[in-house]
C-alpha cells in the first residue's frame, strides 16, 4: 500500500522527505510484524537478536560489550536485556577469568531449542516481503547500504 494512503499525507516536500518518512514507517510496520511473530514465544525482537547473536559466538561465549556492538537497536540495553534472559534460563552469565569486571554470556541449550523453533517461524518473514522479488531485495539492500554510507 502507498506511503500516502497509510499515513494519510497526499503531499511532501519532495521525494528526500517521502523516503525518509518510508523508511521511518516501513521499519515501524516490520518492527511490530516480528513482535507478533515472538510474543508468542515469550521474547523481544531485541531479546531475540540478543539470542541469534550468542548462537553466532556458541558454544563460546560474548561479551555484554561485544552483544551492544552487534545489536540491530543500539538503543538497547543490552545488560538489562541479558538479565531478562537469564531468569527466563536462555543464557548464562558468568565472570570472565581475564578481566572480573567484565561479564561473559553464554547461550544455554533452553535458548538453542527456542532458535530452532522459532527458525521454522522465519517463513513469516518471507511472507512479509512476498511483493518483491529477489532482485528488488538486493536493489533496496544496495541502497540502505549505500544510505548509512
Amino acid at each position: 500500500m502507498k506511503l500516502e494512503k497509510e499515513i494519510q499525507q497526499s503531499k511532501f516536500q519532495n521525494e528526500f522527505q517521502k523516503l525518509y518518512l518510508n523508511i521511518i514507517y516501513t521499519a515501524s510496520w516490520l518492527n511490530l510484524k516480528n513482535t507478533q511473530r515472538l510474543k508468542p514465544f515469550g521474547v523481544s525482537p531485541q531479546q531475540y537478536n540478543i539470542l541469534r547473536i550468542l548462537r553466532g559466538q556458541y558454544p563460546n561465549s560474548a561479551t555484554v560489550t561485544l552483544l551492544t556492538e552487534r545489536m540491530l537497536d543500539k538503543n538497547s540495553n543490552a545488560s538489562r536485556l541479558v538479565e531478562k534472559l537469564k531468569q527466563k534460563q536462555l543464557v548464562d552469565r558468568c565472570e570472565c577469568p581475564e578481566d572480573r569486571r567484565a561479564v561473559n554470556v553464554k547461550i544455554t541449550q533452553k535458548g538453542l531449542d527456542l532458535l530452532a523453533k522459532l527458525d521454522v517461524t522465519d517463513e513469516h518473514i518471507q511472507r512479509d516481503l512476498n511483493q518483491i522479488t529477489g532482485e528488488e531485495a538486493a536493489l533496496v539492500n544496495a541502497v540502505l547500504d549505500k544510505l548509512r554510507g
